[in-house]
């Protein structure tokens, strides 16, 4: 039965490939139909599926990474394994690198050499194969099956298919992935290697590559910068090994070919990349919860931390340098989940879902199929609604309480199960247990402030216990709010006062002390706190919420299931693994009256600048750049229409989170931006695409090289890229305008 279902479940997939528009869907790559060519093809495209993606020959997929394995996505773009991301997926590691003396945040970084290029924090991660692995997942698997003995079956089929993929293989650089899709519908298997050595090559100044901040975050016309570049590196035989002095710049598979030709409107343009995460098929009832309770929960929550944050890095460069990355961390989900919010209920995405639901419904009845899909949604809203109690204890957990940096370093660090306590408790091991740990503080305290954290933990309690029904709060917290009569500000100044955590220094002291033993650090408030706040979540909010899990899982695997066979058609959500997805640079018209072009120009941060002395207000614009905009020296990089400096463009694309640094590529197969955001008016297409208004904003190449070359000065970067310079001649025979024009080569 498992077998003939995933039979009729795959002939729907490939059936309402002919109903595909061009401007939806993140698709797996292996899985260009024909019919989804032949979109690809009325869009403009001229490689074949082959060029796009090829398990045994090179492919354009060669030349597309995963940073760290997935937060945000690289392409190699020189045979010596240059790589260009987004600034802002760059941003820790500059962050990391820069200190008062050497503030690469605000000026820039950029290598003149190879040896002066600066390791960074992560690996990427080359895509080898994806294979359908759907019948050994669901390898005995029965209808009716109790969902927690489905589940067991395939956890234990999943772990031995990467048991098997992984033998013989170094795991700190081969990864083996099994994933599922269409909420455990099919399942596929991912390989990869991984590349540890990867270096930092130029950065530009945030007041380029973070251009308009938090106010022109998620909107158009937008002005910034976006990118940054690294280096990959592998040993002397081009395989992955982490950092060494011996190693050499990696000689990639396929790098994407420079277009400065330019874009047009209309002209084709398709993105690669690992989009992070997406809930198109999310139901009515999650849209509510998402909109009444969950997200502005977030919003409240991230914006008290933001203001913590910024009160202190408004004070001292250090600090600011310090909380550089973090800040940025939670204020871009912290717009997020504002726009979505508020494009949920203006776009009636709701009054969509339900639709889709009564029209789902309707289906499977008409169709006398009320035997496999009636318990679907009920499943679903009684699932939803049955653990809605659970979902304010579960973000003010997850955004309050680890808000706390010293409360999630000691939920990292300090647990029994953790190296330090088994030492101290076995009396073996000890001086090594105490030495990793602070190898492991002090990287936490490069980049700590302790009267940002003492405040955030005031906030955070008071948060907690004023938000949060009291039967998910922690006695311990209960206790001290009577005790202190809710000034939780004094519950913190007290304990920052005495606490051996608020300096590296005073933690070194009380690490390395002789008298140092479990009992001492139990005494710990914080560490108090940490266990209780735990053990409440674990217990009064995860386990609970978990019995309704099973039922919501079970109801939208048959949902969407459903969904596919009734001909709506959708692609999987996203997931972390290899999407593309396909269209045209295209303007768009958000409101009445209103119409945004489809670029914009250097002219446009002219006319955002403040002028000010300083370096770090959203719209400073650095002198060189401006001296550069007055003498219109511009290079090759000008438009060739009107002579202006391109900056951004948008396509029809679909893109979430991950996708960030992503490659736009043009219909042959050459880059011609960097995608980093989506479009204010349709931030709700994570849950529900609107195709007449869901942007990709891109920074156009022709800027970043401008940048490199003639801002920078770093030609010789320039000059390792495969550059395009002339747009390509349309082809007088059309019948197979792909075999004649195969993904250019270096």
């Amino acid at each position: 039965m498992k077998f003939y279902t995933k039979l009729i479940f795959t002939f729907f997939i490939s059936i309402n490939f002919l109903f595909v528009k061009a401007d939806e869907g993140m698709w797996l790559p292996m899985l260009l139909g024909e019919a989804t060519y032949k979109n690809m093809v009325e869009c403009g495209i001229k490689l074949t599926p082959e060029q796009i993606y090829n398990a045994n020959n090179s492919s354009l997929k060669d030349a597309i990474v995963a940073l760290g394995g997935g937060f945000c996505t690289g392409e190699i773009i020189s045979n010596q394994g240059l790589m260009m991301t987004n600034h802002h997926c760059g941003f820790g590691t500059i962050q990391a690198n820069s200190s008062t003396e050497n503030d690469y945040l605000t000026d820039g970084f950029w290598a003149m050499t190879k040896e002066q290029e600066i390791p960074a924090d992560f690996g990427v991660w080359f895509l080898n194969n994806i294979s359908d692995v759907t019948d050994q997942v669901l390898e005995g698997v029965e209808d009716g099956m109790d969902e927690g003995e489905r589940n067991s079956i395939i956890r234990k089929n999943m772990s031995a298919l990467k048991t098997t993929a992984s033998e013989g293989k170094n795991k700190d650089d081969f990864a083996v992935q099994v994933k599922s899709f269409y909420y455990g519908n099919l399942y596929y298997m991912f390989t990869y290697n991984i590349f540890n050595d990867v270096r930092l090559v130029g950065a530009p100044p945030s007041s380029i590559g973070k251009f308009g901040g938090d106010t022109d975050n998620w909107m158009w016309p937008r002005h910034t910068g976006d990118f940054t570049m690294f280096r990959v590196y592998g040993d002397k035989e081009n395989n992955p090994s982490s950092y060494s002095q011996d190693n050499k710049p990696l000689m990639p598979k396929h790098s994407l070919p420079v277009s400065i030709a330019g874009v047009q409107d209309g002209d084709y343009a398709m993105i690669m990349g690992y989009p992070g995460s997406t809930d198109r098929f999310l139901t009515s009832w999650g849209v509510k919860q998402a909109v009444d309770v969950e997200q502005p929960a977030r919003v409240k929550i991230r914006g008290i931390k933001l203001d913590i944050m910024d009160q202190e890095m408004s004070k001292s460069q250090k600090v600011r340098i310090q909380y550089a990355s973090k800040y940025a961390r939670v204020s871009n989900y912290w717009k997020y989940f504002i726009g979505q919010s508020e494009q949920l209920v203006k776009n009636k995405v709701f009054d969509k879902k339900q639709k889709i639901e009564n029209s789902f419904s309707a289906w499977y009845k008409s169709n006398g199929l009320d035997k496999t899909y009636s318990e679907s949604l009920p499943l679903i809203e009684n699932a939803l609604k049955n653990s809605s109690k659970y979902t304010i204890p579960k973000v003010y957990f997850q955004e309050a309480v680890v808000g706390s940096e010293l409360i999630l370093f000691m939920l990292r660090n300090l647990s029994p199960r953790t190296p330090l306590f088994k030492a101290l408790n076995s009396g073996e091991g000890v001086k090594d247990a105490k030495d990793d740990f602070l190898k492991a503080a002090e990287s936490f305290y490069k980049d700590y402030n302790p009267t940002i954290d003492e405040n955030t933990l005031a906030a955070v309690l008071s948060l907690y216990a004023n938000d949060v029904p009291k039967e998910f709060q922690p006695e311990l917290l209960i206790s001290l709010n009577d005790k202190y009569k809710g000034d939780f500000k004094k519950v913190a100044s007290n304990y920052f006062n005495k606490s051996p955590f608020k300096s590296f220094d005073l933690f070194k002291a009380w690490l390395t002390s002789d008298k140092l033993s479990v009992k001492m650090i139990e005494k710990d408030l914080v560490y108090q706190l940490k266990n209780e706040f735990l053990d409440v979540y674990r217990s009064k909010v995860i386990n609970p919420s978990s019995n309704f899990d099973s039922d919501y899982k079970k109801g939208m695997r048959l949902f969407v299931d459903g969904l596919q066979k009734m001909g709506m058609n959708k692609a999987s959500d996203a997931n972390s693994t290899m999407r593309f997805t396909y269209g045209n640079v295209l303007p768009y018209d958000p409101a009445d009256a209103v119409h945004y072009d489809f670029y914009t120009t250097l002219e446009g941060v002219m006319q955002k600048e403040v002028v000010t002395e300083d370096k770090n207000h959203e719209f400073y614009v650095p002198q060189r750049l401006k001296d550069l905009y007055n003498a219109k020296d511009f290079g090759p990089y000008a438009r060739k229409e009107d002579g202006k400096l391109p900056v951004g463009f948008l396509s029809n694309n679909d893109i979430t989170g991950g996708n960030s640094g992503s490659p736009v590529i043009n219909a042959h197969g050459e880059l011609i931006g960097t995608a980093f955001d989506g479009n204010w008016e349709a931030m709700s297409g994570d849950i529900y695409f609107e195709p007449n208004i869901q942007r990709t904003i891109s920074v156009d190449i022709r800027y970043s090289l401008f940048i490199i070359d003639k801002y920078a000065g770093a030609k010789h970067l320039i000059d390792e890229m495969n550059i395009v310079t002339d747009r390509h001649l349309e082809e007088k025979q059309e019948t197979n305008p792909a075999s004649a024009n195969p993904v250019p080569e270096k």
